[in-house]
């Protein structure tokens, strides 16, 4: 299961229809050293918005894939579209800059709006992704029905959005095999965490044959927001998947990066923050704290990689000689 980070599109919404400059490149950045290398970014209502929608973020569509040109090597950067804006001069702006997709979105039923629009951006030499927005308005076979149709206009991925986080693991299972069963592209999971649930459907997506699952750092998304980014690969990395993506990175950077820039332009809070996750990704009880943490201090050795190593070997009631001797073992930090 791969991920794509839609932070910098969706994830917007909870300052607005954009992130600055700034923190764009803050979480490009911490995304790539993650090697979390799919990243969907720019206005929150996609591209052509600023103008057609009213839309008005901190940058332009221009400024936003002016802004990403020294990162296009490194990552696959993209942007999501409306249906309604697809056109020549918005698919020839992608094809100018550079950036490696387009994503059209349309609600569920809708799919006939879109073959041209499909047809138009695969012609610009721009791979392109699709999202079934409100899929769950449809049945599952009434769904796979429309995706095969898009797939023949040449699409190369297709994504089931659960756009008011309804959906439970059982439904989202079922949806993804009976869509993957019949295409023949890759089909991604887009969930919002409206039910509490988004993590647990990640993980019946990739049951049901997805291999894309849309996410945001720190869950940052409209409404309730999405699948958050640390927490799924936490919980795929602990069933032994996601493997590529370097956790430890990926929590220092929320949390010494991103949760202090955020403060900054919004009260928004993950509703798990690094430190927790890392208690459940290990299995250890959190009254041992602070015995974790005054032996990390003392020993200058990340506080995460420590309580996971000493919950390999006891989970139950490590002892502050077992902490210490684990702790040795590991690398101090720069």
């Amino acid at each position: 299961m791969q991920i794509l980070d839609c932070t910098l599109r969706d994830g917007a919404n909870v300052v607005g229809k954009g992130f600055d400059a700034k923190l764009t490149r803050l979480m490009i950045e911490g995304l790539i050293r993650s090697n979390i290398k799919t990243i969907e970014m720019g206005n929150a209502l996609g591209l052509g918005a600023y103008e057609a929608n009213g839309a008005v973020a901190p940058l332009t569509d221009v400024e936003y894939l002016q802004l990403v040109q020294p990162y296009l090597k490194d990552a696959e950067i993209g942007m999501f579209i409306g249906h309604k804006n697809v056109n020549e001069a918005n698919v020839a702006l992608a094809q100018k800059y550079g950036i490696a997709f387009l994503r059209i979105g349309a609600n569920a039923g809708d799919g006939e709006m879109a073959y041209e629009k499909v047809r138009m951006v695969k012609a610009a030499g721009l791979k392109c992704r699709y999202s079934l927005m409100k899929g769950y308005i449809l049945s599952a076979e009434a769904l796979a029905e429309e995706a095969l149709a898009l797939e023949a206009c040449g699409l190369d991925e297709i994504t089931i959005m659960d756009s008011a986080g309804t959906m439970t693991p059982d439904e989202v299972e079922h949806y993804c095999r009976t869509l993957s069963s019949q295409l023949r592209i890759p089909l991604a999971f887009h969930g919002h965490n409206n039910l509490g649930l988004s993590t647990g459907n990640a993980l019946a997506a990739e049951k049901g044959g997805a291999k894309v699952v849309d996410c945001g750092l720190m869950g940052m998304a409209r409404s309730a927001g999405n699948c958050s980014t640390e927490l799924v690969a936490a919980a795929f990395q602990k069933k032994g998947g996601m493997e590529y993506i370097d956790l430890y990175t990926l929590l220092d950077f929320i949390d010494r990066e991103l949760m202090p820039a955020m403060a900054e332009v919004s009260d928004y809070r993950p509703p798990v923050t690094p430190n927790d996750l890392v208690y459940g990704l290990a299995g250890a009880h959190s009254s041992f704290s602070g015995l974790f943490e005054a032996v990390a201090a003392e020993r200058n050795v990340s506080l995460y990689r420590l309580i996971v190593e000493v919950s390999k070997l006891d989970r139950k009631a490590p002892t502050r000689e077992l902490i210490e001797r684990v702790a040795q073992a590991l690398e101090p930090l720069s």
